[in-house]
């Protein structure tokens, strides 16, 4: 073999293996390389220091997402503290004039986020952003504090998602409230239309107790997953002020009236980490009220949510509206009888019924609106719905009662009071 022909083969080798090594060096840079994704999500975690958080952040500002937009004075000075997902991000992109387009949003937490950069732009044009409303004007909403409990008028609020969603329905309802001149707006920020269970509790000194809302029913579905509103950004975008308890609880599962408040035992399963007698002192004191808890069914197929308000409601505080007991389990009637002697109060049977559709509402006539002097409940035309009525009028001899189809929401799982937010 020529020596010219050894030094062609030596330099192929050498050509090939140079190649071979840029390749692996290629790939480990592509695998050590993280999604913009898990690093937002590795940026929100709690168990981290602001240190490791700042050096996430540079990562993420290296990003293609991002291409360097992210100010260096801002990757130094970041801190996480309390604040929730989307409170974070639009704090990324208003401290640094990132336009929060559908694929940077996208590409951070999987979704669009039409609200933030409405937002954004906003504050960009000198807007002011103004929050509630009054009936009938706008769709704004003033300051909402802790209130004087002596100021007894009620006003209703729903999410935004509600008339997007649902616009005939929506509709339906508003024409009833004004009718009533009963004043409404709509929730800004919101993800879902479900924002009796997120938005604050308001005890009856006036005080709003804004609780933790990681319901387990929303977990192990991404698209649930999702559309979990951020209270915290909730609240700051509508001026909502509320005292924090880190107790996992939805405002569907509680009821209260008079130093009454009613909860289903599904309490104790969102709060395994406090002992039940723990968890009735603690929302005793927040609630100012005497807690009576009663059984949610067994089985989450049947009931995901065993919320309170789809099983009684007050009357008075001796007096609970509740689905009817001889058509209901054994245990359950048992467990009624039970608190209606502990408690002294007085049951009155309302019609229900259930469709072969287990996430459906409908058949749930005491998951009523009640405002002021007024109560919209549902009917779902059929025979039982003049019985509920009639029913419901008798308790509430000095209310107008409306009745109203809500079946296109009830199909998505739950009702009017599951929609609704009534402060006063």
């Amino acid at each position: 073999m020529s020596i010219e022909s050894i030094i062609g083969i030596t330099s192929g080798l050498i050509g090939i293996i140079s190649a071979i090594i840029a390749s692996i060096c290629w790939v480990k840079k592509k695998v050590k390389k993280c999604p913009a994704s898990e690093l937002f999500k590795m940026l929100m975690q709690k168990n981290i220091s602001d240190s490791k958080r700042r050096e996430i952040l540079i990562k993420l500002n290296n990003s293609s997402l991002i291409n360097k937009k992210i100010k260096e004075e801002y990757i130094q000075n970041f801190r996480l503290e309390n604040r929730g997902q989307e409170t974070v991000l639009f704090d990324i992109f208003d401290s640094n004039d990132i336009e929060p387009t559908d694929d940077i949003c996208k590409g951070l937490i999987g979704v669009c986020m039409p609200s933030l950069r409405k937002r954004y732009q906003e504050k960009r044009q000198n807007k002011q952003e103004v929050s509630f409303s009054e009936p009938k004007q706008t769709n704004n909403i003033s300051n909402v504090e802790n209130v004087n409990p002596s100021k007894k008028e009620q006003t209703v609020y729903m999410s935004e998602m509600l008339k997007t969603r649902f616009p005939d329905t929506c509709n339906r309802l508003i024409g009833i409230l004004e009718k009533h001149s009963v004043k409404y707006a709509f929730l800004k920020g919101t993800k879902d239309i479900w924002c009796r269970d997120y938005m604050p509790v308001q005890a009856e000194s006036g005080k709003f107790i804004q609780f933790r809302y990681e319901p387990s029913y929303l977990k192990g579905n991404k698209e649930w997953e999702e559309s979990r509103s951020d209270v915290e950004e909730v609240c700051r975008m509508n001026n909502i002020h509320a005292q924090i308890s880190d107790i996992n609880l939805d405002g569907g599962n509680v009821l209260i009236c008079e130093g009454h408040a009613i909860l289903s035992d599904r309490i104790f399963s969102e709060n395994p980490e406090r002992t039940e007698r723990e968890l009735i002192d603690e929302l005793g004191k927040l609630l100012e009220c005497e807690i009576i808890i009663i059984k949610a069914l067994n089985s989450k197929d049947e009931d995901f949510t065993g919320h309170a308000d789809g099983m009684v409601r007050f009357v008075n505080r001796n007096t609970i509206l509740g689905n009817r007991l001889a058509d209901d389990y054994k245990y359950i009637q048992d467990d009624r009888r039970k608190i209606i002697e502990k408690y002294n109060l007085k049951y009155i049977d309302v019609p229900f019924f259930t469709t072969d559709n287990r996430d459906s509402a409908i058949g749930i006539y005491v998951n009523y609106l009640e405002v002021n002097d007024l109560i919209v409940v549902p009917v779902f035309g059929r025979d039982e719905d003049k019985e509920a009525v009639d029913i419901i009028q008798k308790a509430f001899p000095n209310k107008v009662i409306e009745t109203i189809n809500y079946d296109e929401v009830a199909l998505e799982g739950g009702l009017l009071n599951c929609t609704t937010w009534v402060i006063r």
